[in-house]
Parts: structure tokens; sequence; C-alpha cells
């Protein structure tokens, strides 16, 4: 069973940087393309960023030059790092592990989910 932990999430004022950290259980965790995705209040949950095994990267158009997907595999940690950030990025974000090394930017994509952590920018 793998399992996903997130952390670093936290309150920011407009214009600062975060960096959100997921750990992962498991001996392949290079095998496998990592994803972040998000999901604000009412709405569904969107795709953010996704690295896959041979780390080519991708990034939704909304974060596009402001937020970077980055792994290690010595440490099964894949990074988020948030700058520039806008009270539009609020959200609860979740890092997950794609069914293959180049998983798309669509959720049944992935197969493990970590429990989340709220990103909160103020204004």
């Amino acid at each position: 069973q793998v399992q996903l932990v997130e952390s670093g999430g936290g309150l920011v004022q407009a214009g600062g940087s975060l960096i959100l950290s997921c750990a992962a259980s498991g001996r392949t965790f290079s095998s496998y393309g990592m994803g972040w995705f998000r999901q604000a209040p009412g709405k569904e949950r969107e795709f953010v960023a996704r690295m896959t095994g041979g780390g080519i990267r991708y990034y939704a158009d909304s974060v596009k030059g402001r937020f970077t997907i980055s792994r290690d595999n010595v440490r099964n940690t894949v990074y988020l790092q948030m700058s520039s950030l806008k009270p539009e990025d609020t959200a609860v974000y979740y890092c997950a592990r794609g069914r293959t090394a180049r998983p798309g930017p669509v959720r049944y994509e992935y197969d493990y989910w970590g429990q989340g952590t709220q990103v909160t920018v103020s204004s």
C-alpha cells in the first residue's frame, strides 16, 4: 500500500511563497509520475502540475511561471514550490501518484492520493 503525506501548507500574503512537500512510501517511487492537484471550496479538484518518471514537467496555465514541481527519488519526495501567490491559489493541495510513469492531467490517471494540505493566500 502506498501512502502519500503532504506538508508545508499555511497562510501567506499575496505575493508570497510556499513550498509543499509530499513524502511517498514504496520502493518504486521513481517509476511513477507524480502530480499536484488543488480543490477550492465549492469547486472541482483541478490539475496544477505533474512530473513524469523521466523528469518532464507540465503545468496548468494558471500557475505556469509561478509554480515549480520537482522530485527527489532518493527521499521519495515530490515538491511544489509556489511563488507570487494570489488569493485565487487558495485551496487544499493534494499530491497524487500516477498509474504510470507518464500520467496526464486527469484525476483518474492517478491511483494514490494524499490527505491534502491547506494553502490560504490573503489579499
